[in-house]
């Protein structure tokens, strides 16, 4: 972000503002103090003890993914391409929250695996485990990096802090509550934030519809936008609906655009992403029950599909009032600002002082939820499935919650690290389903196949991750380098289904060829060969019907249909 656009974004803070977002802060580092007392054994510091009721896990869930991304790699694309941006809620999530809650939570937690990287190496064995737990560790680092630049940029173009501050300001609090609390005040924190991130933005939401005249209003200002160079144009009629949705996929054919929305963002993905992203099922394994982390990533599914809403929404306002200017901008032509300072132009121009505290806690919310997440995942991964695994064994159980807490240290240090390479990126998104395309669509294909099949091998197990990860990036590389050109947004979802693809392909072949393991070591992570009583809970039935597992994931999965409709 330069000069002109920092100046440009400046906020006329107050005394209350800066007050609320203290207290704001004095809460969060209170939570983590408080949560320490909970911590007697690594169980309850990288799973919570397994203690913790639906409720608490549902909205940690998706708060957890209510980060950096959500709030302003949204908004840009609510700027750059409007209502088609709710695909990455209503196809890209919801679906597959419900699968996770409905199939694969309970051999998750049936198993009493403490991660998804044990889980792969109880099926596959250390190889597959191996490189699924590295791949991992990877990627967090990575993705909290986004999540600490945006916050030090937002926190530099709000308040005037230095980056270089802003930073280390925003990782040493980060820092603190998870290392102290572990993953329960990473939890309790996330649910904290989502009541803070929304009281954000709700208000500056329908300040903003009121400001332009309604939805009406909205809809007779949207102006053209583009999708970036060489990509599809978002028309005005583009903006102001969700199919088939060009603009997003990058496709020119409205065909091929709804495949490639369908099964390159809804399948592979989307699957990808929240059925085996340990960040996300971290949250649902530490409930108090089998019903009860079933139900937590489908309670988590209903604020999911509402919270476009407020996030894409608003980006629609902001393209409305200044899109020309964002289009200057993006198209090389001048200087102003990008497609990702979309919310805070809202807050900027809308909100009032006081008003305008809470959205900035808001906003340092959603960020330290990201890396909150990002990190206490990290820090279990790398105790559980690498140091406890292949480094130090054997230890007494009070190592491993300071190996642990040391591992919280060393990935908040090296985000600060990874936050430079989200730099390069005027729209995150883009970054952030790339490195989905590389990590997650392969593991997920690993994953499905290896849990219906008893066939798949343990040498296809980590063959099929190593050739489906080495094909996205191969795609990455080829787009790059100019050798192909795909349109727009388009690179992210070609590239993850080229990595589900090869990674079947492979793992079928592989399997043909070498042996598996034997049956009896397969009850519980092959769904044919599982005692079906692990599988249930029977303190389901003590619910409501319509607050089972099954009832409510068919609830929820017509609720988004309808909104489909609705918004076509």
């Amino acid at each position: 972000m330069n000069l002109a656009s920092e100046t440009l974004l400046r906020l006329n803070t107050g005394v209350l503002d800066y007050v609320l977002i203290a207290v704001y802060f004095a809460f969060v580092l209170a939570i983590g103090y408080l949560a320490r007392h909970r911590v007697a054994t690594s169980l309850d510091f990288f799973l919570s003890g397994r203690s913790l009721p639906a409720w608490v896990t549902g909205i940690a869930f998706v708060s957890a993914n209510l980060g950096a991304v959500e709030i302003m790699g949204m908004s840009a694309n609510g700027a750059q391409i409007g209502l088609a941006t709710m695909h990455y809620f209503w196809i890209g999530a919801v679906p597959a929250m419900v699968f996770l809650g409905l199939v694969m939570m309970p051999f998750y937690y049936g198993s009493k695996v403490r991660s998804v990287p044990e889980f792969m190496r109880r099926r596959f064995g250390t190889g597959a485990h191996l490189v699924n737990a590295l791949s991992f560790a990877v990627a967090q680092v990575l993705i909290a990096g986004v999540n600490l630049f945006l916050l030090a940029t937002v926190v530099n173009a709000v308040l005037g802090w230095p980056q270089w501050v802003s930073l280390i300001v925003a990782a040493a609090v980060v820092l603190s509550y998870t290392a102290l609390g572990g993953l329960s005040a990473a939890i309790y924190n996330e649910v904290l934030q989502f009541f803070v991130i929304l009281a954000a933005l709700v208000p500056l939401t329908v300040i903003g519809l009121i400001k332009v005249g309604g939805w009406s209003g909205l809809k007779e200002k949207i102006v053209d936008t583009h999708s970036g160079s060489g990509a599809v144009t978002a028309t005005v009629g583009d903006q102001l609906s969700s199919w088939p949705g060009q603009a997003l996929s990058g496709f020119s054919s409205p065909v091929w655009s709804v495949v490639g929305i369908v099964f390159g963002l809804g399948f592979v993905l989307s699957f990808g992403y929240w059925t085996t992203n340990f960040v996300e099922v971290q949250r649902a394994m530490a409930s108090d029950s089998l019903t009860s982390a079933r139900r937590a990533p489908i309670l988590g599914a209903i604020p999911k599909m509402f919270i476009p809403f407020v996030v894409v929404v608003p980006g629609m306002i902001c393209a409305a009032a200044v899109g020309d200017m964002i289009h200057l901008k993006n198209s090389g032509a001048g200087d102003g600002v990008t497609y990702n300072d979309a919310i805070l132009l809202m807050m900027r121009d809308i909100l009032p002082n006081g008003l305008l505290g809470v959205a900035v806690a808001g906003l340092i919310a959603s960020f330290m939820a990201g890396m909150a997440a990002n990190v206490s995942a990290f820090n279990t991964v790398f105790s559980y499935d690498i140091w406890q695994q292949y480094v130090v064994k054997n230890r007494e159980d009070g190592y491993y919650i300071t190996v642990g807490r040391v591992a919280t240290v060393a990935a908040t240090v090296l985000a600060i690290g990874t936050a430079t390479i989200a730099a390069g990126y005027s729209n995150l998104m883009d970054y952030l389903q790339t490195l989905f395309g590389f990590f997650n669509a392969p593991l997920f294909a690993t994953f499905i196949l290896g849990m219906f099949w008893k066939r798949m091998t343990p040498t296809a197990g980590w063959v099929g991750l190593v050739g489906g990860t080495a094909s996205a990036v191969t795609v990455f590389v080829l787009q790059e380098t100019g050798v192909i050109d795909l349109p727009g947004q388009g690179m992210p979802f070609v590239a993850a289904s080229m990595a589900f693809i090869v990674d079947i392909l492979l793992s079928v072949v592989i399997s043909l060829v070498t042996r598996p393991k034997p049956e009896s070591e397969l009850d519980g992570f092959v769904y044919s060969l599982t005692d079906k009583s692990k599988l249930r809970d029977m303190t389901a039935n003590s619910l409501p019907w319509f607050s089972r597992p099954v009832p409510l994931g068919m609830i929820v999965l017509g609720l988004v249909i309808v909104l489909n409709v609705v918004f076509h």
